[in-house]
């Protein structure tokens, strides 16, 4: 008993230390040296100058400590992260370095990381942005007077100023050229321009000019005041994908308006009804559309498709309502409906067609053109100021859990 109690002692080695309990976790030693290292070689990446060693580890015990509370709070919530989730998050990660996903995982393991480790920490990160938007969001509101009074602002009034991203190809013509190679640069820019106006693209034409060079490129995003004088009249005028040609004392210009936002915004819109069937173990989809096209067929003979929708849909948000979706946009829809309504005249009934919600007919009820320019600016400035207050009212709420968290700091 003796020789065996002295092996099993001898055996035991202090592997890990716990340097911090919070809550029903604890923070070990290994994972702040981990941290710590990581953190160290990316000030040292950056050529920025090492803080004090005490004060290093304070803050990154800190950051373990309140990111343990967050994993914590969302195990708590149910909050989970698919594997599919996780994948797309791992290959957008790759994206951004130029990698494929295979090559990233290659590039960590020559970097001497783990790609698993790495995955885990992507995994924990996702898990405390999910936490943070959903305990954030909720305490920030946004009222219209504030979106009005930022609007009366200068920055307001700068922010919602239409952009311009244009690209522009300048053959230049020097005072030396003679009138006929002036004339010869003008017929050779003109017949890129009629190219470009026949469907070929900007960037092929230009690109394959080689009979005389071009100079210019991307002018990147920018405000009208920001443009180029030569461009600033014309920005306006053009619509996306539009190609114009122009003169400066640098020569001709080829100007293309790769995109724009900003601007007035007209979308169609079509106000429909509709009446869905299930499909259960009582009812198959034969006697769904079957059911759907004899209610069509009462709707056509004179009955209220709005008290038809009454007695048989089974959209529960819509049924008492008549079947009224009131006025759609294009896109607010899944495929299978959007197709079928924007081929259904106004006043007419569909026929029964499936999606992913069972089977439906709809009633096209009208259609009309909506300017939503006012509405897009708003909503631009709403989601400014939320990004403004989110920040504050994160950092109170980590103060507010950091302060309310049982936490033992070994």
């Amino acid at each position: 008993f003796l020789l065996t109690s002295a092996l099993c002692h001898a055996e035991i080695q202090i592997l890990d230390q716990v340097v911090a309990v919070v809550e029903d976790d604890v923070v070990l030693s290994s994972e702040l040296r981990e941290r710590l290292d990581s953190i160290k070689d990316s000030i040292q990446g950056r050529g920025l100058e090492q803080p004090p060693e005490d004060i290093l580890i304070r803050e990154t015990l800190d950051a373990l400590i309140l990111e343990s509370i967050q994993l914590q709070l969302g195990k708590r919530a149910g909050v989970r992260i698919s594997d599919a989730m996780l994948d797309s998050a791992m290959q957008r990660i790759a994206a951004s370095n130029q990698l494929s996903l295979a090559e990233f995982r290659v590039a960590i393991t020559e970097q001497g990381a783990s790609y698993d480790v790495t995955r885990q920490q992507v995994l924990r990160e996702m898990i405390i942005q999910r936490v943070q938007s959903g305990n954030v969001n909720r305490r920030i509101q946004i009222t219209q007077q504030e979106i009005t009074n930022f609007l009366d602002t200068d920055d307001g009034q700068r922010m919602i100023q239409p952009e311009y991203r244009i690209i522009q190809a300048l053959l230049a013509i020097s005072t030396e050229d003679s009138k006929a190679e002036k004339k010869k640069k003008q017929a050779y820019v003109n017949k890129l321009l009629n190219r470009i106006s026949e469907g070929e693209s900007f960037e092929d034409v230009v690109g394959g000019a080689v009979e005389y060079p071009f100079t210019g490129g991307d002018l990147g995003w920018r405000k009208l005041e920001d443009l180029p004088s030569i461009f600033v009249d014309l920005a306006p005028t053009l619509d996306p994908g539009e190609t114009l040609k122009t003169t400066s004392p640098n020569g001709l210009h080829l100007v293309y308006m790769a995109e724009s936002r900003g601007r007035k915004t007209i979308v169609d819109e079509t106000k429909a009804s509709h009446i869905l069937i299930k499909i259960s173990e009582i009812k198959t989809e034969k006697q769904a559309k079957r059911l759907l096209e004899t209610i069509k067929s009462q709707a056509e003979s004179g009955e209220e498709f709005s008290d038809l929708a009454r007695q048989y849909s089974e959209d529960i948000g819509s049924a008492s309502e008549g079947g009224s979706l009131g006025w759609i946009r294009s896109g607010q829809m899944v495929p299978e409906f959007e197709n079928t309504m924007d081929s259904t005249r106004i006043g007419a009934i569909s026929i029964p067609f499936k999606s992913q919600f069972g089977w439906h007919i709809l009633k096209v009820d009208d259609r009309q053109e909506k300017d939503i320019t006012d509405e897009m600016r708003r909503n631009k400035i709403a989601e400014f100021l939320h990004n403004r207050k989110y920040q504050e009212e994160l950092d109170a709420w980590l103060q507010k859990i950091r302060d309310e968290a049982f936490v033992d700091i070994k």
